[in-house]
C-alpha cells in the first residue's frame, strides 16, 4: 500500500455553503415501501420455495425466477474480478456502520450478492461527531474512502485530559503526530454513514441497500444457513418475507434482534447509572482550540473536539461534545436509544464554570440549539458470537462504554475481519471460526477495560489523589504511570503506532480460495 499522503487534502467547493447539510438525508436515503418489498421478492426469487407476503397482503410463491405470472427478475449484480461461487448470497442485518462496511469489505472481497436490511426507513444524519482511530482509518483507506471521509473531517493531533478544576494532565500526540501512517479522524456520523452507503450503492447497485425492513426473528437450519423473517412496516403498508441466505451477519446495534434470537439469555443492554448527553455545536474558530479533550472525574465528564475547519466567510466551526453524569431513574424502554432530544438547558447547569485552556463548556452548549440523551450502556460479553452460518459484528456482538474511540473503530474492522475470513474459506461456518477467534476475545478485553474507563482512567486518577486540584501533575501521577495506562489501552485495542503500521492483515489475495 502507498505511503498516504499526509497533508491537508483541499475541500470541496460547496457552492458557498458553510458546512455540509446533516440535516437531511440523500434522495436515495430512502426506499418506497412497495419498493422495499420488491427488491426483496427479487432475492427472494433466487431461493426457491420461498414465501412472500406483500405490502397489501396477496401472498406469491416465489418459484425459479421471479413471481408466478410475473416476469422475470434479476437482482443487479456487481461486476468483481475475483470468482467467488454464484450461489453465497450474504444478508447483513443492520445498515449502520459496521453493517455498510461489511458489505464494502466483502464486495472488495468478491462477493457481489450482498442484501443490506436497515430497520430505519431512510439513512439519517442522526448522532453527533465520532473519532475514527488510525487502524480504522487504515482499513477505510484500503476500501477508497479515505479521501471521500477526510474532505469533511479535522485530523486529530492532539488529546488532552483535564482535572475538573481546571489542572491540565497530560497531553497526548495522535494519529500522524504521534508516528502513526493514518490520521485519527474526528467526524461527523452523519458524513460516515452517508459516504459508507453512497458508496455501497455505488458499488454493489441501488437495490443492495433496503430500509425499512428489520428482522423479526431467525431460527438455524440444519446446514447451519439462518431462516430469516424480515418485516416491513411503513408508510401504511406491511409485509414481510423469509430468507434462508448462506450467511447472515448481526450488524444490527445495541439491541440486535440477531443477538437476541442466538443468545435469547443474554446480551440485553446493562446500565451503569450515568446519562450522556451529545451534540453538535456551531462556533467562531478563535472559540475553540485545535485538539481533543476529555476533562473531569469517573462521575462527571466532558468532551469536547472540532468536527470541522473554519468555514469559508463565517469562520465557524462545527465542535462536538459529549457529557456524562448520574441520573436517579431511567426507564427501561428507553436503555440503548441514542437519538432521544432534549434540550440543552436540561443539563447545562452541572457545567458551570467548566473552562479548560479556554475553551468554555456553557459556551459550547449555549452555541447548540438541540442534544440527544442516552443511558450509558453496554452489554455482557457473549461466551459465542456466531451459530451456524450466522454471526455478530459491531455493537451487536460487543457494545461498550463510549470510552477511548473504540465504537466506530472496532466495528470497522470487525466488518475487515469478518470479510477477509469469509474469502478465505470455502465453508462460510469454517470461516466464522477464525474471525471469532480473532475477535472476540479481543473485544471482550476491551468491553472490561472500558467498564474500568479505559485510557480516561487518568481523570478518575487525579480526582482521587487531588480532589481540590494541584500545581504539579507529577505529584499526583508520575509521568510513566499515566505513559503506562495510555499504552496498556492502545495495545488492547490493537491500535498501538506499531501494530497499525505494519499495514492492513486483511486484504484478500487475487487467488483466495475461492
Amino acid at each position: 500500500m502507498a505511503e498516504l499522503d499526509r497533508s491537508r487534502r483541499p475541500r470541496r467547493d460547496r457552492g458557498g455553503t458553510p458546512f455540509p447539510d446533516l440535516r437531511e438525508p440523500s434522495p436515495a436515503s430512502a426506499v418506497s415501501p412497495v419498493g422495499a418489498l420488491r427488491i426483496l421478492k427479487i432475492f427472494c426469487a433466487r431461493h426457491i420455495g420461498i414465501t412472500t407476503r406483500g405490502a397489501y397482503g396477496e401472498e406469491a410463491r416465489l418459484d425459479g425466477p421471479g413471481p408466478v405470472g410475473a416476469p422475470p427478475v434479476e437482482p443487479s449484480r456487481s461486476e468483481h474480478p475475483k470468482d467467488h461461487p454464484p450461489m453465497t448470497h450474504i444478508l447483513i442485518a443492520g445498515g449502520g456502520i459496521a453493517g455498510l462496511t461489511a458489505a464494502l469489505s466483502l464486495h472488495a472481497a468478491g462477493f457481489d450478492r450482498i442484501t443490506v436490511a436497515e430497520a430505519a426507513r431512510a439513512i439519517q444524519p442522526v448522532g453527533a461527531g465520532l473519532n475514527i482511530l488510525p487502524n480504522a482509518v487504515r482499513e477505510l483507506d484500503a476500501l477508497g474512502l479515505f479521501d471521500a471521509l477526510d474532505r469533511e473531517a479535522v485530523r486529530t493531533r492532539e488529546l488532552r485530559y483535564y482535572h475538573c478544576g481546571g489542572g491540565l494532565i497530560s497531553r497526548e500526540r495522535r494519529g500522524l503526530d504521534a508516528g502513526y501512517r493514518w490520521p485519527q479522524l474526528s467526524v461527523h456520523r452523519a458524513h460516515l454513514q452517508r459516504t459508507l452507503a453512497d458508496a455501497v450503492r455505488d458499488r454493489l447497485g441501488a437495490d443492495a441497500l433496503v430500509t425499512g425492513v428489520r428482522v423479526a426473528g431467525l431460527t438455524t437450519l440444519p446446514d447451519g444457513r439462518a431462516r430469516v423473517r424480515l418485516e416491513h412496516r411503513g408508510g401504511g403498508a406491511h409485509g414481510h418475507t423469509t430468507l434462508e441466505p448462506d450467511v447472515l451477519i448481526g450488524a444490527d446495534a445495541i439491541r440486535s434482534a440477531v443477538r437476541a434470537a442466538l443468545s435469547p439469555d443474554g446480551g440485553a443492554p446493562e446500565w451503569n447509572g450515568l446519562l450522556v448527553w451529545r451534540g453538535v455545536s456551531r462556533m467562531p474558530a478563535e472559540r475553540v482550540r485545535p485538539f481533543m479533550f476529555v476533562a473531569g472525574s469517573d462521575r462527571q465528564k466532558a468532551v469536547v473536539y472540532p468536527l470541522s475547519e473554519p468555514a469559508a466567510g463565517t469562520g465557524e466551526v462545527l465542535v462536538n461534545w459529549a457529557l456524562m453524569r448520574p441520573a436517579d431513574s431511567i426507564d427501561d424502554a428507553v436503555r440503548g436509544d441514542w437519538n432521544r432530544p432534549v434540550p440543552p438547558t436540561r443539563f447545562l447547569h452541572h457545567y458551570e464554570g467548566w473552562e479548560f485552556d479556554g475553551v468554555s463548556v456553557p459556551e459550547v452548549l449555549r452555541a447548540s440549539d438541540s442534544a440527544f440523551e442516552y443511558p450509558m450502556v453496554d452489554i455482557e460479553p457473549l461466551e459465542r458470537w456466531s451459530h451456524g452460518r450466522t454471526t455478530l459484528i459491531g455493537d451487536a456482538a460487543h457494545a461498550m462504554y463510549p470510552v477511548g474511540s473504540n465504537g466506530a473503530t472496532q466495528s470497522v474492522v470487525d466488518a475487515r475481519a469478518l470479510a477477509h475470513a469469509l474469502a478465505l474459506h470455502a465453508d462460510p461456518a469454517e470461516a466464522l471460526r477464525p474471525y471469532e477467534a480473532e475477535r472476540r476475545p479481543a473485544m471482550t478485553e476491551l468491553q472490561r477495560a472500558n467498564r474500568q474507563l479505559g485510557p480516561e482512567a487518568v481523570i478518575s486518577l487525579a480526582h482521587e489523589r487531588a480532589p481540590g486540584g494541584f500545581t504539579d501533575i507529577d505529584e499526583v501521577i508520575p509521568a510513566h504511570e499515566l505513559a503506562a495506562v495510555s499504552a496498556k489501552y492502545a495495545a488492547t485495542g490493537a491500535f498501538d503506532p506499531a501494530t497499525v503500521n505494519l499495514g492492513s492483515p486483511y486484504d484478500v489475495p487475487v487467488h483466495a480460495l475461492h
